[in-house]
């Protein structure tokens, strides 16, 4: 037996032994003052209510595109507008949970934090009952705070980006005030779906990939879809998702790039719905080949046919209930980069590598105490029977994989939700290294990379908000 293969099964017994724990003495919390919120209720007969509402976010001025350092120039004109969307759901008891989905590259720390809190103290929403989300177009405007090494962004350059923060932080709570001031009877169903067009970018060369007669690498094929109709039957939202990087698309054009064009698409199959996109745990995932706009949209299209075959079959109606779980983990970063590391990186061709590097030294020099761990989000729901899993960041697919493990695989998980701060690699990953793994960082402008036991700290987090929002585990499976 292979010293790997004996790690991975210590590591999902470790896990195991941490849930049984966790279910008889509930950690202490060490996180924030908002963490470990918790609001679960019972059924009654009364029904499900659901609001949708939608709002334009396409930049009204030319700035600066989010997702490539080679850039050089602000955007040129737009392939479609990018959208902010909103799903409101009541269930029998008048609890709420709103899902916001947005075509961005990601929403950062401080407007999360910024949007969640004003949209809780306005409408009495718990952190635990809102989830933002980010499809991660590259085809998206920087915003304030994000990414901010990797661009050559002067104050000039930087004036439309502040303007277009403030007016996006505006818009996503006016847009949560309409959803869930919209919200009528309802009834909401849930199941999963199928699409194969992403591929393990870091097992599989995109330069030889026709070449090859297999992929290698972890994947997660699966499209997650809620759909919601009113009493007569009418769809009015399809909520749906997909583990892929949309990255089809470097051009200078605003685009939701597949995604947006997934959206579109399912919106002309069913006129007066409203399509909502969210990520899943697609960061070392891309949609290849690629670079095309003709791709794009048979990536869109070929996802919507998924959703569309999930519409069109049996789907599981969920019962007029609610719970939902956050907490925010302390992740540990490693120690920073020595200074004549850092002074060597400062003389690299690559100028987004030497911005990064020329910053911390500039930090050092000013005696800034850099930030030892990280808070980063994860939250559970149960909507009804359907298990909902969102985690920060640049989430990578074995942190799907081992959840559908531990859950089942009908369980639906998102990443990019309420902050990215960076990628989030698996531990297999940090020892592979690579860019998800060893460099990334970098371009988040973190001072280090996480530590090695950022999985394990991870699932001790994930299990607790689990049980605290009653997700059941996956029935042991049966070897014949």
């Amino acid at each position: 037996m292979s010293s790997d293969l004996l790690s991975t099964r210590f590591r999902y017994a470790l896990l195991a032994f941490l849930a049984g724990l966790t279910a008889l003495f509930p950690a202490e919390s060490d996180a924030l003052a908002h963490d470990n919120l918790v609001h679960t209720t019972a059924s009654t007969d009364s029904g499900w209510k659901a609001g949708v509402a939608t709002e334009v976010i396409t930049p009204d001025e030319s700035m600066w595109m989010a997702g490539y350092a080679v850039r050089n120039r602000e955007a040129e004109g737009k392939q479609h507008d990018l959208y902010a969307k909103a799903l409101a759901l009541e269930d029998g008891d008048g609890n709420q949970i709103l899902l916001v989905t947005t075509d961005l590259l990601g929403i950062p720390t401080a407007l999360s934090n910024r949007i969640r809190d004003r949209i809780g103290q306005a409408y009495g929403l718990e952190r635990s009952a809102i989830l933002l989300n980010s499809s991660h177009t590259h085809s998206a405007p920087v915003l304030e705070g994000a990414l901010l090494d990797i661009y050559p962004l002067n104050e000039e350059r930087m004036q439309p980006i502040h303007r277009y923060t403030a007016t996006l932080e505006d818009q996503v709570v006016d847009l949560a005030g309409r959803a869930l001031n919209r919200l009528a009877p309802a009834s909401v169903s849930s199941a999963n779906g199928t699409a194969r067009f992403q591929v393990n970018r870091r097992n599989n060369d995109a330069e030889t990939l026709h070449l090859q007669t297999d992929l290698n690498g972890p994947i997660d094929h699966a499209v997650p879809v809620i759909k919601v109709t009113s009493p007569d039957g009418e769809l009015l939202a399809i909520a749906f998702g997909y583990a892929c990087h949309p990255t089809v698309l470097d051009g200078y054009e605003w685009s939701g790039d597949y995604p947006g064009y997934a959206q579109i698409e399912l919106e002309k199959l069913y006129p007066g719905t409203t399509a909502l996109f969210f990520q899943g745990a697609g960061a070392d995932q891309n949609p290849l080949p690629r670079r095309e706009t003709r791709l794009a949209i048979q990536y869109g299209k070929t996802l919507a046919a998924s959703v569309e075959a999930v519409l069109s079959g049996e789907m599981q109606e969920l019962s007029p209930t609610l719970s939902h779980a956050y907490s925010e983990v302390k992740l540990p970063l490693r120690e920073t980069a020595s200074r004549e590391y850092l002074e060597q990186l400062a003389d690299e061709s690559l100028e987004y590598i030497q911005r990064w590097a020329k910053r911390i030294l500039k930090e050092m020099d000013e005696g800034k105490e850099f930030a030892r761990t990280y808070p980063y989000p994860v939250q559970s729901w149960m909507i009804g029977e359907q298990p909902v899993f969102s985690l920060g960041g640049e989430l990578t697919v074995g942190y799907a994989n081992k959840l559908k493990q531990m859950y089942g695989p009908d369980i639906f998980v998102m990443g990019y939700s309420n902050d990215v701060t960076g990628y989030i690699p698996t531990t297999r990953i940090l020892q592979e290294g690579g860019y998800e793994g060893h460099s990334s960082h970098k371009v988040y402008g973190l001072p280090a990379p996480w530590t090695p036991d950022t999985e394990t700290m991870i699932f001790q987090r994930l299990i607790q908000v689990a049980n605290e929002a009653g997700v059941p585990h996956a029935p042991p499976t049966r070897n014949y």
